[in-house]
């Protein structure tokens, strides 16, 4: 089979060594830059990538990837779609291929994606993504947050899961996300109808803390008809409390936390969003309830609705202190124990643990 990765850049040299040895397994690596002024192209040249050089102007993301994937041959069997600050795992085209070959009628596989880190190298937030697909009859739609859409004739081939396929994303703390606010707005003027991007826009909303824009928008997403996915709604009403709780709107917070856990039940997120506003009320029992609710959900799911912190030491450690602060020293010290063995280096589960151990030889 041919395998072609393809990407659009601008000004990421220092990321282009490392991502063209990720993508080494693939017969051909094509680029679209749309501006660099730092070398990129240049460097991705000696590296033996192709690379075709245009500006989109205006810019959109869709466009870009669009011109991208003209750049990869027309007798290319799987199509891989990366960004220079992602780095795939070794073996990842062997994954690939035996997913095509495994499912007659494949035209896209699914493979996981961790999308950020830990200060300390563990993995944040992870999902599954859908970035590897046939070379026709796809295309990318919306000006960000962009997706591939099937516009062949019929149904779509195949989605298929590439199982041991791992591709890590490292990003540039230094890039702005400024353009993606008015480029979500401008898709939500496009296609108004699109729930997915109506909830996109109230989350950057929520990023850029207007409060009430965030809000608004939210309520109309969770009114569209279209929004039915139950965790995504869930995230809605866990945002649209969020910012209830910036405004100061306590009661109506907590009031949109409940409708999250009731709208998604399986998910951690809004049992520890609730945690932690009543942790900040000190209203220990609630924070016992919550986590404990949060603790008994054990399947991480594989979507990006799934967030590290519900899934890493946070949930042990709020429930100690609540413990500590009922009296509980030896529950206390069993939960912030676990916290510690999620998260080895944290000072202060350390020292919390010395403080527990020391109050319970005196009782």
């Amino acid at each position: 089979m041919k395998v072609v990765v393809y990407a659009i850049c601008k000004n990421e040299k220092p990321f282009a060594e490392r991502w063209v040895k990720s993508m080494a397994e693939a017969d051909e690596i094509v680029v679209l830059d749309t501006g660099s002024e730092d070398g990129t192209v240049q460097k991705l040249r000696e590296l033996g990538v192709k690379v075709a050089e245009e500006q989109i102007i205006p810019w959109r993301f869709d466009k870009a990837r669009n011109k991208s994937l003209e750049l990869v041959p027309e007798d290319a069997d799987i199509c891989v779609c990366t960004d220079l600050d992602e780095v795939f795992e070794p073996g990842w085209r062997a994954g690939l291929e035996q997913s095509w070959k495994t499912d007659k009628g494949t035209s896209r596989a699914r493979y996981r994606y961790t999308w950020s880190f830990t200060p300390k190298g563990g993995e944040g937030v992870v999902f599954w993504i859908e970035k590897a697909h046939s070379r026709h009859d796809y295309q990318w739609v919306h000006p960000v947050h962009e997706v591939l859409n099937w516009i062949g004739q019929g149904q779509p081939g195949k989605t298929v899961t590439a199982e041991g396929v791992q591709l890590n994303h490292f990003p540039d703390s230094s890039k702005s996300r400024d353009q993606y606010l008015p480029l979500l707005e401008l898709s939500v003027e496009e296609e108004p109808m699109d729930d997915r991007n109506m909830h996109y826009l109230g989350r950057e909303y929520m990023y850029k803390q207007r409060w009430d824009d965030c809000i608004r928008t939210l309520k109309k997403h969770l009114s569209m008809p279209s929004a039915q996915w139950e965790d995504e709604r869930a995230a809605s009403m866990r945002y649209i409390a969020k910012s209830y709780l910036m405004k100061g709107e306590r009661k109506q917070a907590r009031d949109w936390y409940l409708k999250a856990i009731v709208q998604a039940p399986y998910l951690r997120e809004p049992y520890m969003d609730l945690a932690n506003a009543l942790y900040e009320e000190k209203q220990w029992e609630g924070v016992l309830y919550f986590t404990d609710c949060a603790l008994q959900i054990v399947n991480r799911p594989k979507t990006y609705i799934c967030e590290a912190a519900s899934w890493g030491s946070l949930p042990h450690d709020l429930k100690a202190i609540a413990f500590y602060h009922t009296g509980r020293l030896a529950q206390a010290l069993e939960e912030e124990e676990h916290a510690l063995a999620i998260e080895p280096d944290n000072e202060r589960f350390q020292r919390n643990i010395k403080i527990m151990k020391e109050k319970i030889k005196e009782q």
